[in-house]
């Protein structure tokens, strides 16, 4: 499916579901507790996001410290920048989408099924991710695949 129809069609959808919530809560436990909620879920988050965040940081820093290349930390850095976007939205569907962006084990999960969508590497963070098979198979002419071996 189209980026952009998908992006369209979340513009248009998640706004209905936030208010449809926020209405059917409102409803059952009024309108103060229900921006109480709203705004406590922020504050929160955002002390939440501040943990994660450090932690994430910090995982970067000792991945490239090794030497490694911390791809799969940079895309739960990334994620952790929509869970902060998403909790300071005003409303309890973002607020969830937001806090289980939080959760590590979730996180890391999904940056690394994103890593490996994106980079179309079928075994990319198990134990096979440098053999032959799980390597794409280049078809264009100007892309050189090869080998190299550190000596030091």
């Amino acid at each position: 499916m189209n980026p952009i129809a998908i992006l369209l069609a979340l513009f248009f959808i998640v706004p209905i579901i936030e208010i449809y919530l926020l209405i059917e809560i409102g409803s059952i436990i009024g309108s103060l507790a229900t921006i109480i909620a709203v705004v406590f879920t922020a504050v929160l988050g955002a002390g939440l996001l501040r943990t994660q965040g450090f932690s994430t940081l910090r995982r970067v820093q000792q991945t490239a410290a090794q030497g490694g290349l911390p791809a799969i930390e940079l895309l739960e850095g990334a994620m952790l920048l929509v869970a902060g976007a998403l909790l300071l939205t005003p409303g309890f569907f973002t607020d969830a989408i937001g806090f289980l962006c939080l959760v590590p084990v979730i996180r890391r999960s999904v940056a690394l099924w994103l890593f490996q969508r994106i980079f179309r590497f079928p075994g990319a963070g198990s134990s096979n991710a440098g053999s032959q098979q799980s390597r794409p198979h280049h078809h264009r002419p100007d892309v050189i695949d090869g080998e190299y071996r550190r000596d030091d």
